[in-house]
């Protein structure tokens, strides 16, 4: 496809630690998410996608390259991405796309004491509307100055006393919205434009701190007694990693930070409903995007893509927020994708997917030859109906390699692969690992790690965990040099 105005744009939306279960369309009875739904109504939700990591940078380095973790060499929070690795972005932008984005990226080093913004790398973007996180620590946190441009500053609120809920800023000030805006702006500057673009509208929400704003919040006080509790087996961490044990007591290793014990079955309902606003609020601001799509006739040679980096143990398990954890609400994210006219209508696709199968796939549906490193799998003939759509991976992988810097002794490594029926948990120097029968308990509380009538499943699983781990070695160069 050598015409660049035959390329579908593609507006990119990732959100922040956002589960696969925090959407309407994928069974959660109280959010309020209709946009979302209706882009699932009208495109492909896939129900079983999974991140390659539990942790953004390792995730966002992973999906933005097509490339695993350990291949990309970006493997922790912090750490910038080594020069040679060739963005999706990068690649659309080399073939006529422009290319824009508002929020996070996350993608090398930013340190507030150290560095004035997120140093940038060739990323391909020709906009670059930045914000790492909404605080102010930055002078270059563009969210900051389109406050202070309508006089306000940025700010959060306890709410009603509790130590673990705040409230932050009105929606018309919330750098969701401003996320949003940047990308109708871009979109509106674009309704006429020769050339295909792609923007990624990347929002810090719903990650923590759980603080919505206020008004999306009081929504759910009157029913917050109905709430359910996390799904948490007083005694399940017995015999499961010591990671885990441990940040029960506290998240990342910190007992000052959603100790689960301490808190009482409220506290647990209004983290809850706090980060289902958050939710809320994302919908309501998806709406205005896809609203401008319409508004300027793009809406038929767009892809949307709706998805997240990651997932939230949101008390699951007896754990909040992440770390070296591998059940679904960390690494099962919500994956919708809508092209009118060229991707399937109303499809939900219970095929394994992995999110490093995404760079591939907007090569492909821009015409863009592969580039040779990625190691992902298109989804673009799942998604345009020529392939089973519940076909497309025998299993899944993801990798934790000490990521956080909360571990230290001993650091965690760990590895993950799951299939249709079974997941299992490699703790790489450590005792024990985890494995769980899908099938029979999808809740992955019971351990079976250790449990005899398990063994050769066991085996099984570590056979194909040394597989994947085999195959992320680099594709490049393609050949050995002649002699």
């Amino acid at each position: 496809m050598s015409d660049a105005t035959a390329r579908p744009n593609i507006l990119w939306i990732c959100t922040d630690q956002q589960r696969f279960d925090a959407v309407g369309c994928y069974g959660n009875e109280w959010v309020t998410t209709p946009n979302i739904d209706a882009l699932a109504e009208g495109g492909v939700l896939f129900d079983h996608a999974y991140s390659q990591s539990p942790v953004c940078t390792p995730s966002r380095a992973s999906f933005l390259t097509g490339r695993y973790p350990r291949t990309t060499r970006c493997r922790q929070n912090g750490q910038t991405i080594p020069a040679d690795e060739k963005l999706v972005t990068r690649l659309l932008a080399d073939a006529g796309y422009t290319c824009g984005l508002s929020g996070k990226l996350h993608l090398s080093a930013c340190n507030p004491r150290v560095t004035r913004m997120e140093e940038r790398i060739d990323d391909g973007y020709h906009e670059f509307h930045w914000m790492h996180h909404p605080d102010p620590h930055w002078p270059t946190n563009e969210y900051a100055l389109w406050l202070r441009e309508r006089g306000q500053t940025y700010r959060r609120e306890s709410f009603e006393g509790s130590q673990w809920v705040q409230t932050s800023m009105p929606e018309e000030h919330h750098h969701t919205t401003w996320c949003a805006q940047k990308a109708i702006n871009f979109m509106e500057a674009h309704e006429a434009s020769d050339h295909p673009w792609l923007f990624s509208v990347n929002p810090f929400d719903p990650h923590h701190a759980f603080d919505p704003p206020r008004e999306y919040l009081e929504r759910y006080l009157d029913r917050l007694d109905d709430i359910p509790p996390p799904n948490y087996t007083p005694g399940e961490l017995d015999g499961k990693p010591v990671f885990q044990q441990r940040e029960h007591h506290g998240a990342y290793n910190s007992p000052r930070s959603y100790p689960f014990a301490d808190m009482t079955a409220e506290d647990h309902r209004l983290v809850r409903a706090a980060y289902w606003a958050m939710c809320d609020l994302i919908d309501v601001q998806v709406g205005r995007m896809l609203d401008a799509l319409d508004r300027t006739g793009q809406r038929e040679n767009t892809i949307v893509i709706f998805m997240s980096d990651h997932g939230e143990m949101l008390g699951d398990h007896g754990i909040y927020l992440k770390g070296s954890h591998f059940y679904d609400p960390a690494v099962r994210v919500p994956l919708v994708v809508s092209a009118p006219g060229q991707t399937s209508a109303g499809l939900r696709s219970d095929a394994l997917v992995e999110l490093v199968d995404l760079a591939p796939t907007l090569l492909d549906a821009a015409g863009v030859e592969r580039y040779a490193g990625m190691q992902g799998r298109s989804l673009w003939p799942l998604l345009a109906g020529d392939t089973d759509a519940d076909t497309h991976r025998d299993d899944v992988y993801c990798e934790y390699y000490n990521a956080m810097p909360t571990h230290r002794d001993p650091a965690a490594h760990a590895t993950m692969i799951r299939t249709r029926t079974h997941k299992l948990v490699a703790m790489h120097g450590t005792q024990p690992g985890e494995l769980y029968d899908l099938s029979e308990e999808p809740s992955e509380t019971h351990n079976l790690w250790d449990a005899p009538a398990h063994v050769g499943v066991k085996a099984e699983l570590l056979g194909r965990l040394c597989d994947r781990m085999a195959w992320t070695v680099d594709p490049l160069p393609e050949r050995r040099a002649n002699f």
